[in-house]
């Protein structure tokens, strides 16, 4: 057993989710795709020393901080880390769904992501000359998975969890992002 996750035993099924309510809901949606459009609403509140709490719906917040070579306290991950985060933990939510709507019982999901990153920019204050890029170039996933399915089937399952997650359309697919002061 993993620290990390404490109430999944190695070896042991993942705990399912429910089958029938998942197949209720993509149901729904091909019924009625406009209802699947939905609002994500965030508010974040900086707290100085690069410290920021983000409230997210009815939920505790979520501190996000920079580490000590980028002047920050160390008391959170970062920005981009919450970002990788956020891409790993939904692979791993397609993975689950995937596997439970095919009929293969997981026993493990593990994701490990490699990015490359350039901060000379420096939030603009930096090295801005040129063709420079803030922010992520170059991201690697690995995956580790178990269940009662051959290698190829998970494969696929991976796959098909890649090309339809949510946050990797948003890393891979540009968005249309307005700012302003309000």
């Amino acid at each position: 057993m993993s620290d990390l996750t404490p109430k999944h035993q190695d070896g042991e099924a993942l705990e399912p989710i429910d089958k029938d309510k998942l197949s209720e809901l993509a149901q729904k949606n091909i019924d009625n795709p406009e209802g699947g459009r939905k609002k994500i609403r965030t508010h974040t509140e900086a707290d100085g020393h690069f410290r920021n709490y983000t409230k997210v719906r009815d939920l505790d917040p979520v501190l996000v901080s920079e580490p000590y070579p980028l002047l920050g306290d160390n008391t959170a991950p970062n920005p981009t880390e919450i970002a990788q985060a956020g891409l790993a933990a939904c692979i791993s939510v397609g993975i689950q769904a995937i596997a439970t709507h095919r009929g293969v019982e997981l026993t493990k999901i593990d994701i490990d992501i490699e990015s490359d990153i350039d901060i000379s920019p420096t939030w603009g204050v930096g090295d801005i000359e040129g063709e420079k890029r803030p922010g992520v170039s170059d991201v690697r996933v690995t995956v580790d998975l178990d269940g009662d399915a051959d290698r190829e089937t998970l494969q696929k399952i991976v796959d098909d969890a890649v090309e339809w997650s949510p946050v990797v359309n948003t890393y891979t697919r540009p968005a249309n992002l307005t700012a302003e002061l309000a």
